[in-house]
């Protein structure tokens, strides 16, 4: 641990946003920061606001807690609706909102972290970031590599407004990714002053969590290829793909563990679980807090390839095949390609037919695939480094004043 800086008030508090509707990734990203900024020092707190329904199923370290505010869901149509509560959406909405800012009034953070959306969903962090704004608090937005092609990312961002978040409110933005590989403002018109605030940190490197009480599972073979499809609520393609080829083929050099999302549709699970149940080496499970385990232990990966997903597949320098989602975004289809050029993974794309055979010639070409680490590029995973440098940077140089000039927080 390095040695823990002397913050004005004594001990320095994060607060971080994350919209979360059915997914894991937003979650998952602003815990490994949170982590692993806390084991950076001891004078420092952090405080996530989440709307993911599950975020009591993981473990936080000392001095990481949490807020859930009430969930959404996203549907099909591409409108949200209340998850659990009987109230319409905009009554949901109001309530998230209020909590979000009564939480940061309260506690009041010394630097406040957003994830992807610059007002939050819908809007809901407007308020309180304008707030923390005339307080001086910094204020920073944390990007992915790839948000969206760019046809779809422009009037996506013009509906939202989203530019002048980018232009007046935030100090910093952070890219967890390289430039050279990936760049979310790529094709878009962005004022110099917005580049000029930009930081690209490199992938944020995860490690396997440290052993508790936890129990793996069962694998009926070893050695395993681990499919996962993330929160699971669209990865009913990959997890059908990968069964045909078992169901085809039962001499493929490995055995397969399907974690199937906790997102996932039932009817999906119920299919999905008895066929596994006919194959002597496929497994199922629902849903793992700590996958970084089974990913560590894997022979490869097999996945959808989201952010999270991407950047444990090169902290464990996994043989993968990647499948990218290419509706409603072609985010993972663009980090898979970019990542396929550059000789990290493979890719296979789904052109409806789902061919068992196809897959399974991929599944045995995966041994003989280069691990990432032979194609590693400089700097590519020192994400999370240069995300405590940062971090550290703002702790220690206090609030901004009014026109923008450091103070001491008294």
């Amino acid at each position: 641990m390095s040695e823990a800086p002397a913050f004005p008030r004594g001990h320095a508090r994060i607060l971080m946003y994350s919209h979360d509707t059915m997914g894991l990734g937003h979650l998952r990203r602003c815990r490994a920061i949170a982590h692993s900024l806390v084991g950076a020092t001891s004078d420092l707190s952090i405080l996530i606001l989440s709307g993911s329904p599950i975020i009591g199923s993981f473990d936080f370290r000392a001095r990481v807690d949490f807020v859930r505010i009430p969930g959404v869901i996203k549907l099909r149509n591409g409108e949200y609706t209340s998850l659990n509560l009987h109230l319409d959406i905009e009554e949901t909405l109001q309530l998230r909102e209020s909590i979000i800012r009564h939480t940061a009034e309260s506690f009041d953070p010394d630097l406040f972290i957003v994830d992807k959306e610059p007002w939050g969903l819908r809007g809901e962090v407007q308020k309180t970031l304008e707030m923390l704004k005339a307080r001086g608090t910094p204020l920073v937005l944390g990007l992915r590599d790839v948000m969206d092609e760019p046809a779809h990312l422009a009037p996506e961002w013009e509906r939202k407004n989203v530019l002048p978040a980018l232009r007046d409110i935030y100090d910093e933005i952070w890219v967890y990714g390289l430039k050279e590989m990936c760049d979310p403002f790529e094709g878009l018109r962005m004022p110099a002053s917005v580049r000029m605030k930009t930081r690209y940190t490199g992938y944020l490197r995860r490690t396997v969590p440290a052993a508790t009480t936890y129990a793996a599972p069962n694998l009926v073979e070893e050695p395993f290829i681990l499919v996962t499809a993330g929160g699971g609520g669209d990865g009913e393609t990959l997890m059908d793909w990968v069964l045909r080829a078992y169901e085809t083929d039962r001499d493929l050099p490995y055995s397969a563990l399907l974690v199937l999302g906790p997102f996932m549709a039932p009817e999906y699970q119920s299919d999905f679980q008895e066929r596994a149940s006919k194959l002597d080496r496929v497994e199922v499970i629902t849903f793992d807090s700590r996958i970084e385990s089974l990913m560590a232990r894997a022979a490869g990966i097999v996945s959808m390839g989201g952010y999270n997903t991407f950047c444990e597949i090169l902290s464990f320098d996994k043989r993968a095949i990647i499948l990218p989602r290419t509706e409603p975004r072609l985010e993972q289809y663009i980090r898979a390609s970019r990542a396929r050029d550059l000789g990290l993974v493979d890719i296979m794309v789904d052109d409806g037919d789902r061919d068992p055979i196809e897959m399974a010639n991929a599944l045995r070409r995966l041994p003989s695939q280069p691990k990432p680490s032979e194609a590693i590029q400089p700097n590519l995973m020192g994400g999370l480094d240069r995300v405590n440098q940062l971090t550290m940077r703002w702790l220690q140089n206090g609030r901004l004043g009014a026109r923008g000039e450091r103070r001491k927080t008294a």
